[in-house]
Order: structure tokens, then C-alpha cells, then sequence
């Protein structure tokens, strides 16, 4: 019996590895999950919001509170964790906290200076989100956390200023359920703002005036290739850890969601942490956290392994290429 489910193992993981090769050896159309977890992609959202799909219509109040939530017992506050940002297929990145619950913000809110206006009902239809364990995961600035004091004393956390709160009807990772709720709540970005995305394609071609044409994601950043990563038999990154504060991974994007970039290769990946990532020619990408506006190339070249991406997945630049 033993024997029998090991050859079965064998055979299911010759499987995988067989389909992982003709994906990276042929021309692959194939478009990933969109919704998939985005391993530190530092894609800045827009500054409005847009209710989109999973918008759930909000009471008059704006709390989005049903007639019987004020008389419901307050959930046990969790704690914020490791926060991480999450790609949305509706939304862009967005921002969830350490069970991957996504972070929202409140239009009557201030930011400047941070100050709170749910309270009571509205607090148990929008738990605020507890600053003193918050902490921030890759594709995050840490300057941008902060914290503001509440009327009962406890201490939210603030994301450039703007108080964090999650959405009782929110169950699972992923769901955005409280997006465009009374028109005045909004998912929140890693940057603070509303989450939305941009008109641009997921991934496409900028022609720079000293590198040439380069791949670019949504917000113009430019994307690049680890030279220490593999691509075939399988796509594998080997920037883990640390390395991801520096060149976040570029999440999953559809395959008809880019212009200019080769179709063949044009595939996600689960990588060693779990995270999804996206390649161009099965190379694993990234943006660089040193690039602060749309245009910038400042990671080109770092430490002879880092390199601008061409639209057929080869590093611009590099020695011997």
C-alpha cells in the first residue's frame, strides 16, 4: 500500500513539473488568478474610489450598519499583525492586515491631523484596527504607519494619517465587501488613499531614453530581473526575506491586461513563501523600492544582479546580453 501512494506521488509531481516546463517552453496565454495574493508590489492606488463590483448598498447612515447591528456584541478586537498588500482585480493593491482581512478608511475621517468620527454602532459595524502591534510587510512604508487615540483611549492605527478599520462583513481574506458602503467608505491603498486602479495595463512597454524599452506595471514603475532567480525547468525567485523590503514582487496580472510584453512565458507563480508572483519569458519581475516616481531607473544595475526589464523578458544591460 505504501508503495502504491508513493508511485502515485511520483507521478502527480512528474505531472507538475511537466506542465511547468511546456509552460515556461512554449507560448502561454494562459491568464492567472487576478485576485492573488500580491507579495509586495508597490503599485501607488489613485486618490478616488470606485464602489466597483462587491459593493454592498450602505444604511442611511453611511455605517452600513443593518437595522439590528446596534444591538449585536462587539467581536473581540484582533490584532493588526504583519500588514501586507493584496492585488484586487477590481481594486488594485489593497491593503489587509495579518489574517489578510483588507484595511478600509472612512470619509468623515480626518487625516491631517488623524482623528476618528466612528464611534458606537458604527464601530461595531467597522472595528477599528489596533495600532500597537501593527507592523509593516514588504511592498509597505513604514514611516506611513502611525496611530491615533480614540475617545475610549485605545490607540488605532492611522495609514498616512488615515484611521484603519476592517468591515463586519468581511469573513474571508480577500473579500471587500465594505468597498463604496454609504458612499464614504473606501478600501484602503498601501499609500493611504482609496484603493483604485489605474487606466494603464498590468504590464507594459516605456521606451526610457537610455535603456530603451522597458516593461512597466500599472503605475509606470519600472520592473525588473534578479540575475540569481531561475526561470526553466520552473520560474524561482531567490530574493526572499529581506530582499523583498527592496524589490517587492510584482503580483499576478492578467494576460490580456498588458501591451507591448511577450505572450510566451507571460505566466504567475506560486513562490517558496506562498506568495504569487508574476514573470515576463517565465523570469520572475519586481519593482525596486529606491523608484519614488514613474520613470525611475534607480535599481538599475544594483550590485551587478539587477536589471531593467526588456518586453521579451531579457535584462537590458546586463553583461554578456
Amino acid at each position: 500500500m505504501n508503495t502504491s501512494w508513493r508511485t502515485a506521488s511520483l507521478v502527480a509531481t512528474a505531472a507538475s513539473v511537466l506542465a511547468l516546463t511546456t509552460a515556461c517552453g512554449q507560448d502561454n496565454t494562459t491568464t492567472p488568478a487576478s485576485a492573488a495574493q500580491n507579495v509586495g508590489a508597490t503599485a501607488a492606488a489613485g486618490n478616488s474610489g470606485n464602489p466597483g463590483s462587491g459593493t454592498v448598498a450602505g444604511a442611511g447612515n453611511g455605517y452600513g450598519a443593518d437595522g439590528s447591528q446596534s444591538s449585536a456584541s462587539p467581536a473581540p478586537v484582533a490584532p493588526a499583525g504583519k500588514l501586507s498588500v493584496a492585488g484586487n482585480p477590481e481594486l488594485g493593491d489593497v491593503l489587509t492586515d495579518g489574517s489578510g482581512l483588507t484595511l478600509y478608511r472612512f470619509d468623515k475621517d480626518t487625516a491631517n491631523p488623524p482623528k476618528s468620527n466612528c464611534a458606537d454602532d458604527c464601530a461595531t459595524t467597522w472595528p477599528p484596527v489596533p495600532a500597537e502591534d501593527a507592523t509593516a510587510g514588504a511592498g509597505i512604508d513604514k514611516a506611513l504607519l502611525g496611530e491615533v487615540t480614540r475617545p475610549d483611549g485605545t490607540k488605532q492605527l492611522t495609514i498616512d494619517g488615515w484611521p484603519a478599520y476592517r468591515y463586519a462583513k468581511d469573513v474571508n481574506a480577500g473579500d471587500v465587501n465594505g468597498q463604496g458602503v454609504g458612499g464614504k467608505w473606501f478600501a484602503l491603498a498601501p499609500s493611504g488613499k482609496k484603493a483604485k486602479l489605474s487606466d494603464q495595463p498590468g504590464l507594459s512597454v516605456r521606451k526610457d531614453p537610455k535603456l530603451g524599452d522597458i516593461v512597466v506595471d500599472r503605475n509606470g514603475m519600472t520592473v525588473y530581473r534578479f540575475m540569481k532567480d531561475e526561470a526553466w525547468p520552473k520560474p524561482v525567485s531567490n530574493c526572499t526575506g529581506a530582499c523583498l523590503e527592496k524589490w517587492p514582487a510584482v503580483a499576478p496580472v492578467n494576460a490580456d491586461d498588458t501591451k507591448g510584453v511577450k505572450k510566451k512565458g507571460l505566466m504567475s507563480f506560486t513562490r517558496s513563501d506562498g506568495g504569487k508572483q508574476m514573470t515576463v519569458n517565465c523570469w520572475p519581475i519586481y519593482t525596486f523600492a529606491g523608484d519614488k516616481a514613474p520613470g525611475d531607473t534607480n535599481g538599475q544595475g544594483v550590485g551587478g544582479t539587477w536589471y531593467a526589464v526588456s518586453p521579451d523578458g531579457k535584462p537590458v544591460g546586463a553583461p554578456g546580453e
